[in-house]
């Protein structure tokens, strides 16, 4: 593992329900890129975000993180670990009963010693950066429309200052325009925090838009990582099933004609 990696996997495998997920995986994710994984339904991005994340563990293989090994972590190695990450669920994981300041402020109150009026500057801080106004950190989740729930979700991932950010399907739900926003401020939190991003997504507008190099799931392994450009050639069956449609045609117009692109 090279000073310029941050997560070494090797030879995954892991078997769910009775079917083998995860065929002997193997990806790394170097420092300081945007890494885009997709794949086709059941192809296993989210059991390898899982992975990725010590939450669940592969039948055998390494997976290395910081350059400790996740799967025979001790507990308490873990918890340093995770504490260095940032995490964006899908439906935000936002707690109802709480406003967003309370919500931002929930992993400090976790993972430090500081007092209540520093906790909350430093949640408040986050919201701003995330482009919400000051006035929505005292509304609900119930209260804010989709775009501000992603902003506040975002806001709490990077509360700690995390080193690596995990992102999983950030624009679902979000009608374009917004999406197009949101990916606009991951790319400026990227830059601003030197954040390495992990995004699982569909999303084609955003794999163009915001990504280093892109994962390919199939058939259990990484079939292919690269640029989105390359992998828009790649004649293999599944990848050009997924970017050569219309859809992916579409996309890729709209990001060449983009001046502003990634």
């Amino acid at each position: 593992m090279t000073a310029d990696t941050i997560i070494e996997i090797k030879d995954v495998c892991i078997e769910l329900g009775g079917t083998r997920v995860h065929k002997g995986l193997n990806l790394t994710v170097n420092r300081g890129e945007i890494l885009g994984i997709v794949g086709g339904s059941g192809s296993g991005k989210t059991t390898l975000l899982r992975e990725m994340l010590g939450l669940t563990k592969p039948t055998s293989g390494s997976i290395l993180l910081f350059n400790e090994d996740l799967i025979h972590a001790p507990q308490e190695t873990l918890l340093q670990i995770q504490r260095r990450l940032g995490v964006l669920f899908q439906q935000n994981a936002l707690f109802s009963s709480l406003n967003l300041l309370e919500n931002v402020a929930f992993p400090l109150h976790e993972h430090t010693d500081l007092d209540q009026d520093s906790i909350e500057e430093l949640a408040l801080l986050k919201i701003l950066m995330t482009g919400l106004p000051e006035d929505a950190a005292l509304k609900y989740p119930s209260e804010l429309s989709g775009g501000m729930q992603k902003r506040a979700g975002l806001a709490r991932a990077i509360v700690l200052d995390p080193e690596l950010i995990f992102l999983d399907e950030p624009s679902t739900g979000l009608d374009p325009a917004t999406a197009t926003q949101l990916d606009e401020l991951i790319l400026n939190l990227q830059k601003s925090m030197n954040l390495t991003v992990v995004m699982v997504t569909h999303d084609l507008d955003t794999l163009w838009r915001v990504t280093d190099r892109v994962a390919f799931l199939g058939e259990g392994v990484v079939l292919c990582v690269d640029t989105m450009e390359k992998l828009a050639t790649n004649e293999h069956e599944l990848i050009q099933g997924f970017f050569g449609g219309e859809r992916g045609k579409v996309a890729q117009a709209g990001y060449s004609d983009d001046s502003g692109a990634h």
